[in-house]
């Protein structure tokens, strides 16, 4: 099968980018701000800070690797389309396959149905299915991949290939943020007169979460979005109102007539604006978060005052730690299907870049390398099909 991989320097024909290694942090230090991944995964702090990583040719190559055959749990998954996410990067920064074999990166794809394993329930050959995957599996950056059937639901069959792969990390995420690791009530009148507010709202999680929270529960959606572009696409995607988080937050909301929020999801730089957070919360609020903020900007102290929550939301966690609750994450993908053809909600595709080949997933890393570093970014970048 054709995929997209790469591999540790040591099994290359010649060396790769680095630097001196007096310029290295200190790995620990790397450790606690990079723990996204799975403790036993090997930290590369060469492509962590080396800032030619990027441009390097082996950083992606275009392989052939044999066809994989599913396990009992497995479905083999036909991919048709796939998107990228910061998880990519940051597993590609840090991660070393061992010598001689490859990594796969990708959580995001939509296709077919090819096989099944003897405990593979609820899908038939043919299926068109949709899913993120575990993080510590051959990703999605395949013609074929084998992914656990509790993880996986069928595809919207109002959205083609491309549009649907923009959707399954970033609804997971959203859905258990909002509703797993939050526990928001869901009804037209739930939590009605509350404020939730989303710090990066634009991005790929933020799309979803304004969507879902818009269209499940009755909160007031404060969105922030620091580029025209940026907010006009968190209010297409549900929010109320739209603030700049480069600018006072505080200041903001005042003059839209809130003192105060119940609700904080703070997707993206948290270390930024956890003290501003924590301010505007109301007593006994709640916040949650997804990025990997710096330890020493997070003051777990100041949260003790007001009461306030602090939550955690992972989309991996549960087929890491294989839960006993693993199955809900199909679940959660066949009830966003079904909103997704009931019109209510849509897809956050703004980028197609092409096929899926080596070339097109380093110039979509370079893109989120660009967002990683605090650059605006709206939506997300999908790739479809094989050359």
């Amino acid at each position: 099968m054709r995929a997209v991989g790469y591999q540790h320097p040591a099994s290359l024909d010649h060396p790769q980018h680095s630097l001196d290694s007096q310029e290295l942090p200190d790995p620990q230090d790397l450790l606690n701000s990079q723990h996204l991944a799975d403790p036993e995964y090997q930290l590369s702090p060469e492509y962590l800070v080396d800032p030619k990583y990027l441009v390097d040719p082996e950083y992606l190559v275009d392989i052939e690797l044999p066809d994989p055959s599913p396990g009992a749990d497995d479905l083999l998954v036909r991919v048709e389309a796939v998107a990228v996410n910061p998880v990519d990067v940051k597993v590609r920064r840090r991660e070393l396959p061992p010598p001689g074999a490859w990594r796969l990166l990708g959580w995001d794809a939509v296709g077919r149905v090819e096989a099944l394993g003897q405990r593979a329930g609820g899908f038939a050959v043919g299926d068109r299915v949709w899913y993120a995957g575990p993080l510590n599996r051959a990703g999605c950056n395949a013609e074929l991949q084998l992914v656990d059937w509790r993880l996986v639901a069928r595809a919207p069959q109002s959205l083609t290939s491309a549009e649907a792969a923009a959707l399954p990390l970033t609804s997971l995420t959203a859905w258990e943020l909002l509703f797993d690791r939050l526990r928001l009530p869901q009804g037209s009148d739930a939590a009605a007169g509350q404020v939730l507010l989303v710090v990066a709202g634009a991005g790929g999680v933020g799309s979803m979460v304004l969507q879902l929270a818009r269209q499940l529960t009755g909160l007031t959606l404060v969105a922030t979005a620091s580029q025209p572009e940026g907010q006009a696409w968190a209010r297409h995607c549900g929010a109320h109102q739209v603030i700049d988080h480069k600018l006072p937050l505080r200041t903001q909301l005042a003059a839209l007539g809130i003192e105060a929020v119940q609700w904080v999801a703070s997707l993206s730089h948290t270390d930024q604006h956890f003290d501003a957070l924590v301010d505007l919360l109301a007593p006994q609020g709640a916040l949650a978060l997804i990025d990997d903020p710096n330890p020493a900007a997070i003051n777990l102290l100041s949260l003790k005052r007001k009461s306030l929550s602090l939550h955690w939301e992972l989309m991996f966690t549960r087929s890491l730690f294989q839960t006993a609750d693993m199955a809900a994450q199909g679940g959660i993908l066949q009830r966003v299907a079904e909103l997704v053809d009931e019109n209510r909600l849509f897809s956050s595709c703004r980028q197609i870049l092409g096929p899926i080949n080596a070339a097109n997933l380093t110039a979509a890393h370079r893109q989120l390398a660009g967002q990683l570093a605090g650059q605006s970014s709206i939506g997300k970048i999908v790739l479809e099909g094989w050359d």
